[in-house]
């Protein structure tokens, strides 16, 4: 019950200056929006999974997209608490080191939810077959990866709290490649053969394949099982390194 109300306190701490900016998470929106709109009409020919809409796969996709670049950059806002020394003082209370992690991530991952309700919503009339539980379980699992890239995130932010610089320059190397290889905007069984081999070697590529699989509610699969176990690892490392450098800056 600690860690809840601690994850509960986190979050509403964060969470009460992005209500009160509430546009920003509207301005959040026009870029998928525009994906859609101007991308989705290229798609025209390209079939879908089983003969669905090829929305069936795009939407998807662009939602693991939306989280990774969301949360991989997410840092910078406690780069700029950690100079003023607010964070300091957060870190002075008796709170749960994981429960700080797990409530500022859910800040982050609690608007890009809204963001791909809406995006789901928007599509649905354009083609894309509404699949509720698996879609849902489908975000359950962004969700367990968002929290892990967070924390990553906000582990690369205290480790280069004196560099911001640096942690553009990581954050933004790792992200942009792993998005390309992950085939976010389309699937990797059309890349030559090199490329879906280098594919196999990101863990974004199992969660991209799982959520494809779920927006067509095929759940008990593989793709569906390997995706699942990137989101638990990636939630576990990033929680297990966020909490260290936490713990780090409390000394």
């Amino acid at each position: 019950m600690s860690f809840i109300t601690d994850t509960t306190i986190s979050f509403r701490r964060e969470i009460g200056p992005t209500l009160r900016s509430w546009y920003y998470i509207l301005f959040g929106l026009v870029q998928p929006l525009l994906y859609l709109g101007l991308f989705v009409p290229l798609l025209g020919n390209v079939p879908g999974p089983n003969g669905a809409s090829p929305l069936q796969w795009f939407v998807p996709g662009m939602a693991v997209m939306l989280v990774l670049f969301s949360t991989v950059s997410c840092g910078w806002s406690l780069t700029e608490e950690l100079m003023s020394g607010s964070f300091e003082r957060f870190l002075a209370t008796p709170m749960s080191r994981p429960a700080i992690m797990v409530g500022r991530a859910l800040k982050e991952l609690a608007p890009l939810l809204v963001q791909a309700l809406i995006i789901i919503l928007v599509a649905a009339p354009f083609g894309l077959v509404w699949h509720p539980l698996p879609m849902l379980l489908g975000l359950v699992l962004l969700m367990l990866f968002g929290i892990g890239v967070a924390s990553l995130s906000y582990a690369l932010a205290i480790a280069s709290k004196h560099d911001g610089s640096l942690f553009y320059m990581v954050s933004h190397s790792v992200a942009l490649p792993m998005m390309l290889l992950g085939g976010v905007l389309l699937p990797m069984t059309n890349a030559p053969g090199w490329l879906y081999v280098a594919s196999r070697f990101n863990p974004l590529t199992y969660l991209v394949e799982a959520e494809r699989a779920l927006f067509v509610s095929e759940v008990w699969t593989m793709p569906v099982l390997y995706g699942a176990l990137v989101a638990a690892g990636v939630a576990a490392v990033g929680l297990a390194v966020g909490v260290s450098q936490v713990r780090k800056a409390s000394l």
